[in-house]
């Protein structure tokens, strides 16, 4: 455990000493805050664009569009389903370019419109879509302080602006303006996200996270670059498309990289696990769950034979049995992976976990020897599209 919300068993084998002097040389001789201004939005004291004012005007509004892609949308999206059952305000999110029926509203919603360039070309299309069928809605957009295409359109419509900061790429940016904006309009603490201070000062976290990153780079050089993460929490299953961006575009570069994969779990056990098990040794692995004490019991008057042991069972007890026989098949079968249990839906513990997946990706960046916050290649096809619509 390196939280009281979250039981972290890393992965087992051979630790690699001369890693864990590097890393630990990060924490101790640098100030990550002055090295990685993005970092600040992890911390309580960060100034948004925003003030509680314009909080309390959305929150009038109870139904949200928001649009954006990759980054601008990914963590808003993980947040409203992890918290969905504290979430005070309905959202429909529009996060890629195919076609969905925008019906005329009765009533007036707020379009939250993101991008951080401004000039996204699946955000502009939805967007254009969803004002030509709901014209009375508010416009709300977040975007950089340039006159990039948002910008000169927020004129047009009169719409109310926030800057999305400069430093902050889009993969790193839930916990700014872009995650907490929309946060606080459900009805969410912002503050119980900020967790980076409380974990920088904890020697269990920053010891976990080192080992754990220090064996992800072990098993890249060793060609396993498959990180499959086994997800037994549908409403998680957003959180892992952020981290799935966040990996990917971070550190794919110069040949080098991970590739994430999401497995629902149990669900793949009938037709993945083979794989998995007796397939390519290429892949290491992350068993995730989170615990419920509310899940429905099984009804013992149906259960008998082989099946009565499920006798006063409830839905998390059994998904859980399976979690841990899939691990003790996976140590059987020296498979590498690490294990997070979640042991409540809190801000805080959605906090703990954004920051360590950002400090990992960072961290694996300066062993990889690759900039984890660029994008190059990205622009090409961009470009390229840019060519053919003309």
């Amino acid at each position: 455990m390196f939280t009281k919300n979250i039981i972290f068993k890393n992965f087992l084998g051979k630790k690699n000493k001369k890693q864990k002097i590097i890393l630990n040389k990060f924490f101790r001789n640098q100030n990550l805050l002055k090295q990685y201004p993005l970092l600040k939005s992890l911390t309580k004291n960060y100034k948004y664009s925003y003030r509680k004012k314009n909080i309390k005007n959305l929150q009038k509004f109870s139904s949200f569009n928001l649009v954006g892609m990759g980054g601008s949308i990914l963590g808003t999206e993980a947040i409203y389903d992890f918290l969905n059952h504290k979430v005070k305000k309905n959202f429909s999110f529009f996060n890629n370019l195919q076609y969905q029926k925008i019906s005329k509203s009765k009533y007036k919603k707020v379009n939250l419109i993101i991008s951080k360039s401004g000039n996204t070309l699946e955000t502009i299309s939805n967007f254009n879509l969803i004002l030509k069928n709901q014209k009375k809605n508010k416009n709300v957009i977040i975007t950089e302080k340039t006159d990039n295409y948002l910008s000169l359109l927020a004129r047009k419509l009169k719409a109310e602006v926030f800057e999305h900061k400069n430093f902050i790429g889009g993969r790193y940016s839930v916990l700014s303006e872009v995650g907490m904006l929309p946060a606080e309009i459900m009805g969410l603490n912002e503050k119980k996200f900020k967790r980076f201070n409380n974990l920088i000062k904890s020697k269990s976290f920053i010891n976990a996270l080192i080992e754990n990153v220090s064996f992800i780079y072990n098993y890249t050089t060793k060609s396993k670059k498959n990180s499959i993460i086994l997800n037994y929490d549908e409403k998680s299953d957003s959180f892992f498309r952020w981290y799935q961006q966040l990996t990917a575009e971070s550190l794919g570069k110069k040949s080098k990289g991970i590739l994430p994969i999401i497995s629902t779990m149990p669900k793949d056990n009938h037709s993945l696990l083979q794989l998995y098990l007796d397939g390519p040794k290429n892949n290491f692995f992350t068993f995730f769950s989170v615990e419920d004490n509310e899940s429905p019991i099984l009804d013992s008057f149906y259960l008998f034979s082989q099946f009565s042991k499920l006798k006063n069972k409830n839905f998390y007890e059994i998904l859980n049995s399976q979690k841990k026989a899939t691990e003790n098949i996976f140590k059987k079968k020296k498979l590498p992976f690490r294990s997070l249990k979640v042991l409540c839906r809190s801000e805080e513990t959605l906090g703990e976990l954004f920051c360590f997946f950002i400090l990992e990706t960072i961290l694996l960046g300066r062993l990889l020897n690759v900039n984890p916050f660029d994008q190059p290649s990205v622009e090409l096809v961009k470009t390229e599209t840019r060519k053919i619509l003309i």
